[in-house]
């Protein structure tokens, strides 16, 4: 699954070994010993390769759902050794804004483990900039490996936009209607539930299509943060960045992790970004007269 991933120059993060050799039990809590340099994870540390930070989450999260977490100090220290030599973090996830899902929490982490982007419904349809472009800067200039795109069960903002999808029949009376952000949010999540009906048995509840469309719409996000930056292309295509989704149980706590995108070979063919420049115009003369609005004064200064 990881074999196309590149290695980086910087050494592996060295705290796994001893995680995995000196664990110990105290008051329920699985405490474990760090070799960050500074106690807790900064640039001053090495970069975690996708698999080990994929494998780290899922880790995380079994010993969130056994009800072992690790017993973990962030102290003034650590809040200093983040502060004078900056965050590093291991994964960078995509999650729903519902309070019902802490995310460090339930992959027991701490801060400076991992980059967070969450809004409702875990989703960027509408090129949202903030999104991708912080998505972007995790990649670039944080060099993280991993992007996990999560969803969850029981999704509002999904359900939302399934009910809205699946029942409205008049379009006609919709566009006389003032229209809100959360309107275009969860008209923005209508072809995920679109698909999420189609692919399930004819008949199926608004119930089932919703939770069918978590899924979906994992995916579906995937794509989207695909088709609107050049630069998450090309890592993923080069092997230097991996990107996954998985789904978040509210109630078990469990994450099930999903894997690549079905489609993702497809959209990463595609030289779409996220602002398509118009192509310049020609000039349509051979004695070498500027074609109106070409060379003239008012192109110059931007009159009309």
């Amino acid at each position: 699954m990881f074999s196309s991933c590149t290695s980086k120059t910087q050494a592996a993060e060295p705290s796994e070994l001893v995680i995995q050799a000196q664990p110990c039990q105290e008051n329920g809590l699985t405490r474990q010993e760090t070799l960050h340099t500074h106690g807790i994870r900064t640039q001053a540390d090495g970069s975690v390769p996708a698999e080990k930070a994929l494998q780290k989450l899922e880790q995380g999260n079994s010993r969130y759902v056994e009800g072992m977490p690790q017993q973990r100090s962030f102290d003034a220290d650590a809040r200093l050794a983040l502060a004078q030599h900056g965050q590093n973090p291991f994964a960078t996830i995509i999650g729903c804004a519902d309070s019902r899902c802490p995310l460090e929490i339930f992959f027991d982490v701490q801060p400076g483990d991992i980059f967070v982007l969450r809004n409702a419904g875990n989703t960027c349809t509408h090129a949202e900039g903030s999104m991708v472009g912080s998505v972007e800067y995790s990649v670039g200039h944080l060099h993280t490996n991993l992007i996990l795109v999560l969803g969850h069960t029981r999704c509002g903002a999904i359900a939302g936009g399934s009910a809205a999808a699946l029942s409205k029949t008049d379009k006609s009376q919709s566009e006389t209607q003032p229209v809100s952000t959360l309107d275009k949010l969860l008209a923005g999540l209508a072809p995920v539930a679109l698909q999420a009906q189609a692919e399930l048995p004819a008949g199926s509840s608004l119930e089932e299509v919703a939770a069918h469309a978590v899924k979906v719409n994992v995916f579906h996000t995937i794509e989207k943060l695909l088709t609107y930056s050049k630069l998450l292309r090309e890592k993923v295509r080069e092997g230097e960045v991996v990107i996954q989704g998985a789904i978040y149980d509210i109630v078990s706590g469990k994450v099930d992790f999903l894997g690549a995108c079905p489609r993702q070979a497809l959209v990463l063919d595609m030289d779409a970004a996220l602002v398509v420049r118009a192509p310049p115009v020609e000039d349509s003369t051979k004695e070498g007269k500027p074609v109106q609005g070409k060379g003239s004064a008012s192109a110059k200064t931007g009159g009309a």
